[in-house]
């Protein structure tokens, strides 16, 4: 049985690398970051439209919760290496 309002099952990426990551293709959400190992550099995320957020040169450890649509794509570019985990639906 369903619940009204309910949110979408949440997906998740991990991203170790200093890269870019097409993490869906379509509109979504990312719901949340969880960063496993302090990081250093930048994370950008993009949609369709262009550049949504760039996030702080240094994250400490943590859940950061996000709740950004996105329309066409989610891409995430990580300019650093670290241990990030995008949470989406």
């Amino acid at each position: 049985m369903s619940r009204p309002n309910a949110l979408p099952a949440c997906r998740a990426t991990r991203i170790t690398t200093a890269t870019t990551t097409a993490v869906k293709a379509g509109t979504g959400v990312v719901h949340r970051i969880i960063v496993g190992t302090a990081t250093t550099g930048t994370i950008t995320f993009n949609d369709a439209v262009g550049t949504k957020v760039i996030l702080a040169t240094t994250l400490p450890l943590g859940s950061y919760e996000m709740n950004i649509e996105f329309a066409g794509k989610i891409e995430v570019v990580t300019a650093a290496t670290g241990d990030v985990t995008i949470v989406w639906f």
